[in-house]
């Protein structure tokens, strides 16, 4: 019998978070020497300064460090947090793959898999007919990881960008090629991206994937496909 690899799970290493924690800190650490001087500065140069800026600065140089430490931890680790948030957690596995990002969880079996790819910062899972099972952002620094557990369990991994590249045309509203349904719903998905409302531009994008086109997006500008 054929010993099958064990799932490898992919995501941001904690390791990458501490550091944006202690780079936050130390930023605070640096504030607590500076903002004694750049208060002074903006007092001579305005007649005064922000507030929370001269609390700070009056604070006792034995105070600031630690206070201004914590402070900068602490919006470090929000930004570590949000970081965390905006990028998958990638389940590879010898039967199939599960991908948990901000629109939930998705299992796509392994016998559904005929490319495995990242492009620009989205890892792509696409089926053997063209469609797309899975486009989601992913910190390209995590890319390496992807493909060395992809690799690891035989899924066709094309590499770093779409091997369907020249398909992809920019989308002008109301063009012949598509018709209004698809305008319609390629529509509704700039607004909800405009509007920052993820979920409807998802659906947008499921509902496209079912019509048989797969979007994507380059700047400010959506790219289609027609599978």
């Amino acid at each position: 019998m054929v010993k099958q690899e064990p799932p490898v799970t992919v995501r941001l290493p904690e390791a990458w978070l501490w550091v944006v924690i202690l780079i936050g800190a130390g930023l605070g650490v640096g504030a607590a020497f500076a903002v004694g001087p750049v208060a002074d500065g903006m007092i001579r140069l305005f007649d005064g300064a922000p507030r929370p800026l001269e609390l700070a600065a009056a604070l006792p140089l034995v105070w600031a460090l630690p206070v201004l430490a914590v402070v900068g931890a602490a919006a470090g680790a929000w930004v570590a947090g949000v970081w965390r948030s905006e990028n998958p957690v990638v389940e590879v596995g010898s039967d199939g793959v599960v991908v948990h990002d901000g629109a939930g969880g998705r299992h796509v079996a392994r016998g559904q898999l005929a490319e495995v790819f990242t492009d620009g910062r989205d890892l792509v899972l696409r089926g053997a007919d063209g469609a797309e099972h899975v486009r989601t952002r992913v910190d390209s620094g995590l890319t390496e990881h992807l493909r060395s557990a992809f690799e690891r369990h035989g899924y066709p991994w094309r590499g770093t960008a779409d091997p369907h590249e020249a398909a992809y045309t920019v989308w002008v509203d109301n063009t012949p090629d598509l018709d209004e349904r698809a305008h319609a719903l390629l529509r509704k998905r700039r607004r909800a991206l405009a509007d920052d409302r993820a979920g409807a531009a998802d659906e947008a994008r499921e509902e496209l994937r079912a019509r048989g086109i797969s979007v994507r997006d380059r700047g400010k500008a959506q790219q289609y496909r027609t599978v």
